[in-house]
């Protein structure tokens, strides 16, 4: 089993959090957390980032932001 890069655990972060990781790459994910700092750091953040996220609606958002969150996924393409 090859050791996880940070950037291949940047890339994998959102299924990791969804449970959807492969168990293999969850093991290396987990691996690496062990051993880098800043990667345990950016997980921390990335699940206080999706509980904060979690308690927003509408209601907090100005209208101005609103629109333009609007305007841009509509313009957004994969």
């Amino acid at each position: 089993m090859s050791e996880m890069a940070c950037a291949e655990l940047v890339e994998t972060i959102t299924a990791y959090l969804e449970g959807t990781l492969p168990e293999a790459d969850r093991h290396r994910f987990d691996a690496h957390l062990a051993e880098c700092t800043l990667c345990t750091q950016y997980l921390a953040q990335m699940r206080a980032t999706i509980t904060r996220l979690g308690t927003l609606d509408d209601t907090n958002l100005t209208t101005q932001a609103r629109e333009g969150l609007l305007a841009a996924f509509r313009e957004w393409h994969a």
